[in-house]
């Protein structure tokens, strides 16, 4: 989880410093476009962890798998974060592209359901007192939610809408070299801390719900700093 956090610091540092001191300045966009280093690694996490967030949804719905329930309450403050990025980087972006912070347009508005399924997930989880019933009833709400990920990727060519298509495909790709190689460091920076954050809240989330299981007592015991042992007291000997 430690190594996860630190290659996601040096490779976001490497990234941005790269994407806004050495990468070049936009002919059309100027220096406003450096925000694509940020919005659109964001863009993708809020809607690869909300898949991943269905993926697990479904295994624990069908095999009852405990640690697919814990993924996927535990993956969806993270996605929300991601979300909530994703919303603000394009506002400020589209205010002098656009003219405007916000519009009701299909893709922004699409990013904006997706934050409310996010943040519905969380409720739904924490509105029951059994966790793992909480966890089945979240793990539905993704699976009806994940319609919503087509929805945002395809907004932009299903209707008429002010955002752009996509600069970077699988297969393509229309930006320069030396502007592309500090994005797709961003882009492995995000899923290195998007995997390092799910394991640490997965672990919390395990210990918390098998807290009363002696394997959990021995774990940490294990892993806690042993108590200094103070010496009785010779009054307290009979």
């Amino acid at each position: 989880m430690r190594g996860s956090f630190w290659l996601a610091l040096v490779l976001t540092a490497i990234g941005l410093y790269g994407g806004l001191v050495l990468a070049p300045m936009d002919y059309l966009q100027g220096e406003t476009f450096r925000i694509i280093y940020i919005h659109v690694p964001a863009a993708v996490s809020s809607m690869s962890i909300f898949v991943f967030m269905a993926v697990q949804g479904a295994a624990a719905l069908i095999w009852r798998i405990k640690i697919c329930e814990i993924f996927v309450v535990c993956a969806a403050p993270i996605g929300a974060m991601f979300t909530a990025v994703t919303l603000v980087t394009g506002m400020l972006w589209g205010k002098p592209t656009w003219g405007t912070y916000w519009i009701w347009d299909a893709r922004l508005t699409s990013e904006l359901v997706l934050l409310f399924l996010y943040l519905g997930v969380i409720a739904l989880y924490q509105s029951y007192s059994d966790l793992r019933a909480g966890a089945r009833a979240a793990s539905v709400l993704a699976l009806i939610g994940v319609i919503n990920v087509p929805i945002i990727h395809y907004s932009v060519h299903w209707w008429s809408t002010l955002h752009q298509g996509e600069t970077i495909t699988l297969t393509d790709s229309k930006m320069h070299a030396s502007m592309l190689w500090p994005l797709l460091l961003m882009f492995v920076a995000s899923k290195l801390y998007f995997l390092g954050s799910l394991l640490l809240r997965a672990r919390v989330t395990l210990i918390k719900q098998e807290s009363g299981k002696a394997w959990v007592r021995q774990a940490l015991a294990i892993e806690l700093p042993t108590a200094v042992i103070k010496p009785t007291p010779s009054s307290a000997i009979t």
